[in-house]
């Protein structure tokens, strides 16, 4: 359904609580591809919050109504396209039932939200809005109750939230005794097997667990499960959380918009962040299904039982599970390489938000469709303000302020500034200009000025924000800066990791008893989401990539000593110099160090990044130009490395079975990123031979990444498609690497030949992504000057939107940084950019971004 291009904007300002309450839900169910019944009774009572008597609005779209009463006496008023209203005059005051009965077309349900078929599987995707697509009902997260489903199906799986309370031939019946916003609703009904296990809690109350998927692919959810069980264990650990009802399930789904989805006892999950064996996944799709099964069952607590007063509280839900996730990530695996992880997926995403025409704040003031809010401001940067929140506090005073934010709102739609009252009341702490943080968009640049007297060593902190769309004045922000010293001649650390808070525009800070002048070690653990701008040497850095303590300034030295090299290049031509080189030689060989870390740290910043480096230094960004000096570099570094990479190739090999444990892991990306540099040298010899006795899908799909990146594999590619051409997942893999491999005059013309192949299946999100996704990953090629890639993707935007508008708006984001580019690129992306709007019957998602990137 293709809904309105041009709707009025909801604003945070206009909040009003629901006029109506509702104190319990039955749905009844009788499943059919095109003509679902649905029967719903509804208990509402007014809201004593909102006193007077009020009408009461219930969203619904693409709904056939087929009855509705009020305590028994038929409805007289009509629904119009987004739902009915039912005016005051007809509702008692002391409260009533209504019931309804829509039928609705599952089948054509191609925009994957509301109740959908994948498959022929019956599955539900209602957040953020997709439950008025179900049945009419105050869409809204602050509205809560208890449900009680019966679905009615001849298939032989059926599921819904909550506790299993009653089933018969051809029905079941579920109950979930918590109170939850329709948006958290999930139905499924399918021909499915079960991969079970039991979790037996710390009050020793036994929870039933299933992770439920197609017939032959239960051999590949045995790693979700064990994650499972470990986020529950660890959350018990952790957090003091427990899980609170009797079963808890997941469903592998193959048409998902989005990765998982928290409902209530019942996740359900895009395919490929459930499924896995050592020969269809990689090391990467391990590590992604632990994190997302650990993120959507840690929504238990932070989302389901306490969940958002409204829309813009969005990150209240999604920030702070983000953070925990991490937290149970980095305890699973290495916290200094999770750490470094994160801030690269959170630079190369959301500092890109927010230096573009998309920048919003975590907490947005407005909004069209809140769809296009599921961004990595609100998820990745509201993680990193709770983790600003949890350094300022301390460890005493985070579990204080949690504790008291689960006491206090436990069953509640709750708001970022009840968040920041848990902490402020647990602590006596002003949080008021810290949450200036949920206000404000993009990155803080923080500028570092020395001074060593020979006795005192001072270090002056300024800040400031560049403007962002609709926030042209930016506000003085509390930055918590973690900094160390190091003795300039030994590196030995003279000054441990202080935590320096920055609370005015500038602040100079003063270190005495020092017998020199130290070298400083800024930012450490990634303390702030800020940019540091400090003009240091080359040698300033590669002392510190060889003394440094903290891993993440470590590696962040080794990173900007790089960016520095490429930048030089791309400017003036220059040749790497060998402070560079030297320094990368010793940390790749320097067996002390995790394989994780070394394989990071051989990894340079990506072409994307240099060019958002040089549009902020001034210079107009030339892709080919970064793309050859990247290359050169590239090269540079395999020649120094040389005599070491066969070598560090065979000791990185993984003795016996496959095992996804982080050190295993660990040890196949430094043999990869060797591997990588060796292929300059030796034609792809050795990662042929790799490629064709590989037993695992890491070194499988990383050998024939490598051949594509130095130009070859053609016969490895088509090897690749004879053996997993029947595995949708796999086969993701093998679309992706060849566009995100291709030479940059190639790029386009890669994609639009992949978009003809037979197993190009536009209208699944993961297929689209893989071809559509590369192609932007691929900057030199989607920037080529002839505009293909322009207009391929755009071309294809449009097919996809009145299908899949989620999908098609959220791969619109290739285009944000479009205004950093030369003329002649910018008037190419604008005239794509213009094509999409000027389209009849656009969605509104797609609306809303082209209209935002317009500006």
């Amino acid at each position: 359904m293709v809904r309105d291009p041009a709707p009025e904007a909801v604003h945070l300002a206009d909040y009003r609580p629901p006029a109506w309450l509702v104190d319990a839900v039955e749905l009844t169910f009788r499943l059919a591809p095109a003509a679902t019944r649905v029967a719903s009774r509804v208990r509402f009572r007014p809201n004593p919050a909102a006193p007077g008597r009020h009408d009461l609005r219930l969203d619904g779209e693409g709904l056939r109504l087929l009855g509705a009463t009020i305590d028994g006496r038929p409805v007289q008023a009509a629904p119009d396209a987004t739902g009915i209203t039912l005016p005051a005059a007809a509702l008692p005051g002391e409260g009533f039932l209504w019931e309804a009965e829509v039928e609705i077309d599952p089948a054509a349900n191609t925009a994957l939200e509301g109740l959908y078929l994948s498959r022929g599987m019956f599955c539900t995707q209602c957040e953020a809005e997709g439950f008025r697509r179900i049945t009419f009902y105050p869409d809204r997260p602050d509205v809560m109750a208890p449900f009680r489903v019966r679905v009615e199906s001849d298939l032989p799986v059926i599921l819904s939230n909550g506790n299993p309370v009653a089933r018969g031939p051809g029905w079941a019946e579920w109950e979930d005794p918590w109170p939850k916003p329709a948006y958290l609703f999930a139905l499924v009904a399918g021909d499915l097997v079960a991969h079970r296990a039991r979790f037996l809690t710390r009050s020793a109350r036994e929870v039933a667990l299933a992770v439920w998927v197609r017939a032959g692919d239960e051999g590949r959810a045995g790693y979700a499960m064990d994650s499972l069980i470990r986020a529950m264990r660890w959350d018990e650990e952790a957090y003091g959380r427990e899980y609170d009802l009797s079963v808890f399930n997941i469903v592998a789904v193959d048409d998902f918009n989005m990765g998982a989805m928290e409902n209530k006892g019942l996740n359900i999950f895009n395919s490929r962040y459930v499924l896995a064996s050592p020969e269809t996944a990689t090391d990467d799709d391990y590590a992604r299904i632990e994190a997302v099964v650990a993120h959507e069952y840690f929504h238990n607590w932070t989302g389901n039982r306490i969940t958002c007063r409204d829309w813009f509280q969005l990150s209240l839900k999604e920030g702070l599970t983000v953070y925990r996730d991490r937290q149970f990530t980095a305890a699973m695996r290495s916290p200094a390489v999770k750490r470094i992880e994160d801030v690269l997926a959170l630079r190369a995403r959301q500092f890109r938000e927010d230096a573009g025409p998309l920048a919003h704040p975590v907490r947005p003031a407005s909004y069209a469709e809140i769809n296009n809010f599921y961004t990595a401001t609100v998820y990745e940067k509201g993680a990193e303000l709770i983790a600003m929140l949890h350094r300022l506090v301390g460890e005493a005073g985070w579990r204080a302020g949690l504790d008291l934010y689960f006491t206090r709102h436990d069953g509640r739609a709750a708001t970022i500034e009840d968040w920041l009252a848990c902490f402020a009341d647990a602590t006596g702490r002003d949080l008021v200009a810290f949450g200036r943080w949920y206000a404000q968009a993009g990155t803080p640049r923080l500028t570092v000025a020395e001074d060593w007297d020979g006795a005192t060593y001072r270090l002056t902190l300024a800040q400031r924000t560049p403007p962002t769309p609709g926030q042209p004045v930016k506000a003085v922000l509390p930055i918590p800066v973690a900094v160390g010293l190091l003795d300039a001649a030994s590196g030995a650390e003279v000054v441990a990791t202080t935590v320096l808070e920055l609370e005015g525009a500038e602040q100079t800070f003063r270190f005495e008893g020092l017998a020199g002048r130290p070298v400083p070690s800024l930012l450490r653990g990634f303390s702030a989401p800020v940019i540091v701008e400090r003009e240091a040497s080359p040698e300033e850095r590669a002392f510190l990539l060889a003394h440094d303590s903290d891993a993440f300034t470590r590696w962040e030295a080794g990173r900007a000593l790089g960016r520095d090299v490429l930048m030089a290049m791309v400017r003036a031509g220059a040749a790497p110099g060998p402070a560079y080189l030297d320094a990368l030689a010793r940390m790749a060989g320097d067996d002390r160090l995790d394989p994780a870390f070394r394989a990071l740290a051989l990894r340079l910043p990506s072409e994307d990044d240099l060019a958002q480096g040089l549009a902020e230094a001034g210079a107009t960004p030339d892709p080919a130009a970064i793309h050859e000096a990247r290359e050169a570099l590239l090269a540079a570094i395999a020649r120094h490395l040389a005599p070491a990479l066969p070598e560090l190739c065979e000791a990185m090999a993984v003795p016996g079975p496959y095992t996804p444990e982080a050190r295993a892991a660990g040890r196949r990306a430094l043999r990869l990123a060797a591997l990588g540099l060796l292929s300059r040298l030796d034609d792809g010899r050795r990662a042929a031979r790799l490629f064709a006795g590989a037993d695992n899908m890491t070194e499988m799909a990383g050998a024939l990444a490598v051949l594509l990146a130095v130009g070859r594999g053609q016969e490895e590619t088509a090897a690749f498609a004879r053996q997993w051409g029947r595995d949708p997942l796999v086969m993701d893999k093998w679309f992706t690497l060849q566009v995100v491999h291709a030479a940059p005059a190639a790029a386009a013309a890669t994609a639009a030949r992949l978009c003809g192949h037979p197993a190009f299946d536009w209208r699944n999100p993961n297929r689209f992504r893989a071809v559509f996704g590369a192609l932007a990953a691929n900057a030199a090629g989607f920037h080529h000057p002839d505009g293909a890639a322009y207009r391929l993707t755009a071309d294809w935007l449009l097919r996809l939107d009145p299908v899949n508008p989620q999908t098609a708006a959220r791969m619109s984001t290739a285009f944000e940084t479009w205004a950093r580019y030369d003329p002649g690129r910018r008037a190419l992306i604008a005239a794509e950019l213009a094509r999409i709007a000027a389209t009849p019957g656009l969605s509104r998602d797609m609306a809303e971004m082209v209209g935002r990137m317009r500006g």
